[in-house]
């Protein structure tokens, strides 16, 4: 795994917004460090990892070039963040020296009812593996249990994803029903592992516990209520605040000058934000010595009856 710093060095070099996307989802770190079922990256055997330069250069020829990586995500578009970070590893994983993927997003069915489907199945020099990927957003509300950690919807809980993993979606693969399916793609015994990614959010002004083996490292931002925008924006004075569209929450942000929000637009979107609306990112832009505006800083607007 890479460091937080040297991911943001690698950041500063890369401009197209989807390969900036695939570095970060190659890179960060899991949400997770200490976990009750195996945790695995899916680039644990590969020389990309062991020479971290080989996935620098990579990156840095699709920054170059990103007409494949652009024609492989249009190939099947998607309106859900999930399915975009595994389109996004599954490109990447076509393309690692050492890893061969023998199916993905592999439906699992018994008499014409689907049990499940199987993420990834990869072969590498450590044998074969069935893999779970997810990216998750999880604002805390206080304590280190994981059930006290809700993503911004409010129906989506930490404990309930790792259950759901721990009890469905990782044995999946042993399963007799899954048998037929792993014999076609002439898979002997898969090891099941997950690797969970995304950011976890505190709230303000006062934080709370992280989640129980949350990876020290991991990608943070905080959260407040509609009610509590002025008193957070007056230690600020002067900020450029800007929302992002879902598909875009991945890596931290860079705009260039013509995309970025004046003031009087970003008041006005919050003028007129419903009451009761559904949570938003919002990212604090600085500028940087280009002329872009890169994220300082992310959280997310909440309204003042949530998570109810």
């Amino acid at each position: 795994m890479t460091t937080p710093d040297s991911l943001h060095a690698l950041l500063q070099t890369l401009r197209t917004p989807a390969v900036r996307d695939l570095a970060w989802v190659l890179l960060s770190p899991p949400l997770l460090g200490e976990t009750t079922k195996t945790q695995r990256h899916p680039l644990q055997a590969s020389r990309w990892l062991q020479q971290p330069q080989l996935l620098t250069n990579w990156l840095a020829k699709q920054d170059k070039d990103a007409s494949v990586l652009h024609a492989w995500l249009a190939e099947k578009p998607v309106r859900r963040l999930g399915m975009h970070y595994e389109r996004l590893w599954q490109f990447a994983l076509h393309a690692a020296p050492d890893i061969e993927i023998v199916a993905a997003n592999l439906p699992i069915r018994q008499n014409g009812q689907t049990l499940g489907e199987l993420d990834l199945l990869l072969r590498d020099a450590e044998g074969e593996h069935h893999l779970e990927l997810a990216v998750k957003f999880y604002l805390g509300t206080g304590g280190s249990d994981a059930a006290h950690w809700l993503g911004p919807g409010s129906h989506d809980r930490l404990d309930l994803k790792l259950s759901h993993l721990a009890q469905h979606q990782l044995p999946l693969s042993s399963r007799r029903e899954t048998r037929g399916a792993l014999n076609e793609l002439q898979l002997a015994e898969t090891r099941a592992a997950f690797w969970l990614g995304g950011y976890l959010f505190y709230p303000w002004p006062d934080g709370c516990s992280s989640p129980r083996g949350a990876t020290p490292a991991h990608c943070r931002g905080r959260w407040l209520r509609q009610s509590d925008w002025n008193q957070f924006g007056a230690e600020r004075p002067g900020a450029c605040w800007q929302p992002l569209p879902r598909l875009a929450w991945l890596a931290p942000a860079l705009i260039d000058g013509g995309e970025r929000w004046p003031e009087e637009t970003f008041q006005q979107w919050l003028a007129a934000l419903p009451t009761q609306n559904r949570a938003q990112l919002l990212v604090r832009l600085e500028p940087d010595s280009k002329g872009d505006w890169r994220e300082a800083e992310r959280i997310f607007l909440v309204s003042d009856q949530w998570p109810s």
